[in-house]
């Protein structure tokens, strides 16, 4: 096995796909927390419908670059989930349901009307579940992803006091002059980015394991805010690269792979909290 693993790490594009899979998991395990906590966790699984109807718009208006089209439209659809006011006639989880479903649908049926792949079925199913274009990655995509992913993490320890404040308490935030609106549009901005990038790694319907699993193991174990964010940031990065370790050794899909091993994470953590 081990033998296997130095062979497959001898290819560029392996090494590749183990740097973008780990960057992600980083960046959707920070925001995961908070996500978690605001009780937001399903938004990364309607954001990612989301991601998944402009993906298949592109592919309809054949766009050679389909990032530029759908980046910008699942960062808008953040902005309005996240900053919809009490006064919304639909609220939070109607609204993310009604984008989930209605992209979702529509997507699928412009790809249907339109689309000239011989092969529909199968582009909706690797969309939807994974793809091996995780391990068809430029230099430049990797680039690209490692620079989103820095700016990520520097935007999080940056405005770290005011993403905890916004968490547990927004009329608090607001008492010791925290601009909780700035703070909510940073959070959906940063989460629609790091829900694109994702799922060319997991596909649209695995995203919020991504999101969630990291961040429920590590509350078995810890009570502080900080305690769960640096211990939900490695249990992602570490059951990403297993996943993803397996999945190239065994042949199995990347991304059921991956939250397949953050299931198993998650248990443990479960049963290590009860013995504790």
């Amino acid at each position: 096995m081990i033998a296997t693993l130095q062979q497959y790490l001898s290819f560029p594009f392996v090494r590749y796909a183990l740097i973008v899979g780990v960057l992600i998991a980083l960046c959707s395990s920070l925001l995961g927390v908070t996500l978690v906590l605001k009780r937001f966790s399903f938004i990364g699984d309607g954001l990612s419908h989301v991601a998944f109807g402009a993906m298949a718009i592109a592919a309809v208006l054949r766009l050679s670059n389909s990032l530029l089209f759908v980046m910008p439209v699942t960062v808008l659809c953040a902005v309005l989930l996240l900053r919809a006011g009490k006064r919304a006639k639909l609220k939070g989880d109607a609204a993310i349901a009604m984008l989930s479903v209605g992209a979702m649908a529509v997507g699928y049926l412009l790809l249907n009307l339109f689309s000239t792949s011989t092969n529909v079925s199968g582009d909706v199913c690797s969309t939807l579940f994974g793809s091996t274009s995780i391990l068809t990655l430029t230099r430049a995509e990797v680039w690209l992803c490692a620079g989103l992913s820095v700016a990520v993490v520097a935007l999080f320890a940056l405005f770290y006091n005011r993403i905890f404040a916004v968490t547990f308490d927004e009329d608090f935030g607001r008492a010791v002059g925290t601009r909780v609106e700035a703070c909510n549009l940073l959070i959906a901005v940063v989460t629609a980015v790091i829900i694109v990038l994702a799922m060319n790694l997991v596909g649209s319907l695995l995203i919020s394991a991504l999101i969630i699993f990291p961040a429920l193991s590590a509350m078995r174990l810890f009570r502080s805010f900080l305690g769960v964010t640096l211990c939900s940031a490695a249990v992602s990065v570490a059951c990403a690269l297993a996943g993803m370790l397996v999945s190239i050794v065994g042949g199995t899909p990347v991304g059921a792979t991956i939250v397949a091993v953050n299931i198993v994470a998650y248990f443990l953590f479960a049963l290590v909290a009860r013995l504790k």
